[in-house]
């Protein structure tokens, strides 16, 4: 499994605040290509889930798309195409979905006509790309990784638009991304990620693997500098805590909904609050694929403004598994 993922924070024209999620996976890869009768034999799944988070008016919306990676469904670019993924709109919807490379930004767009939800927007890296662990392999436990880089500050423009209205934004964004074939081991369940913009220039990227019990079986995070420097950090080197929960309304799963972050070396004490505690988004073509993904503020323990983020919580609830 093959994916790109960005996120971030936008402010629109008239003072409304979102946060968004676009992500496309790229689904049954394999090392070798096998012999294809035709160009419409299935090569590959192509998968989308896109979100947005009205932060003025607490709305949150999901759109989803799945397409065998084949002519006038959705496909993949291949060097030196500037299109990197592609695919039709949801069923009743004119548009595409589609992420493009222009060589200076990620340009992408989602449009979902049923939700009446969209946007598209120019995402250009501020910072080097970074890579989540040395050389790219980000290790998930005793011999299991993933290989994961970020571009973890983008700074992001474009149109979203719900219902009838068009709003024009400006933010930043966050890009991950990341590929592998086997990131979880046996005993792991799922996982709770975090990525947080400080405004004094750091970025922080935690994951925390868990096991059947609930509990940690592996983590590992990155600190990235004001000036890109990455530096690598151990479950030894910092504690998340979960302090409160959210009860969703549909499958009555329950998610951790705020968190106290130490990471002492860093001198760092974060208090990371959801932006709107329901930001689930539940997967209506693949039942077992529902999971929490959302725009966080960061504060201090003193509730000043510290930075902006997202959490993505995979694994909670009976029947959940991880999209991967």
């Amino acid at each position: 499994t093959e994916w790109w993922y960005f996120t971030g924070h936008l402010e629109g024209e008239d003072g409304s605040r979102f946060g968004y999620q676009f992500t496309f996976f790229r689904v049954g890869l394999t090392l070798s290509k096998p012999g294809l009768a035709s160009e419409w034999d299935a090569k590959d799944v192509i998968m989308g889930h896109a979100s947005i988070s009205d932060l003025s008016t607490g709305r949150h919306l999901f759109s989803e798309v799945i397409y065998r990676a084949t002519p006038l469904l959705g496909g993949f670019g291949t060097f030196p195409d500037t299109t990197i993924a592609w695919c039709r709109g949801p069923a009743g919807t004119e548009g595409k979905w589609s992420l493009q490379w222009n060589g200076k930004a990620f340009d992408f767009e989602m449009v979902d006509s049923a939700q009446e939800m969209g946007f598209r927007l120019s995402t250009r890296p501020m910072k080097s790309l970074v890579f989540q662990g040395p050389n790219g392999l980000s290790k998930k436990g005793e011999g299991t990784a993933s290989h994961y880089y970020s571009f973890t500050r983008l700074a992001t423009e474009g149109t979203v638009r719900l219902g009838k209205s068009k709003h024009m934004v400006k933010g930043e964004s966050w890009m991950d991304k990341e590929f592998g074939s086997n990131q979880l081991a046996e005993n792991q369940v799922g996982w709770d990620w975090f990525s947080l913009q400080l405004d004094d220039g750091r970025e922080v990227m935690l994951y925390m693997l868990r096991d059947r019990s609930g509990g940690v079986d592996f983590a590992r995070g990155t600190v990235v500098s004001g000036n890109g420097e990455a530096r690598y950090v151990d479950h030894s080197a910092f504690e998340v805590k979960a302090t409160e929960f959210w009860r969703s309304p549909v499958g009555d799963t329950i998610y951790p909904s705020r968190w106290r972050i130490r990471l002492p070396g860093e001198d760092l004490e974060l208090d990371v609050v959801p932006e709107l505690a329901d930001q689930e988004n539940r997967s209506q073509r693949v039942k077992s694929v529902f999971y929490w993904e959302g725009a966080v503020k960061v504060l201090s323990t003193k509730r000043e403004n510290l930075g902006k983020g997202y959490v993505e919580l995979v694994g909670y609830g009976s029947g959940s598994r991880p999209r991967i």
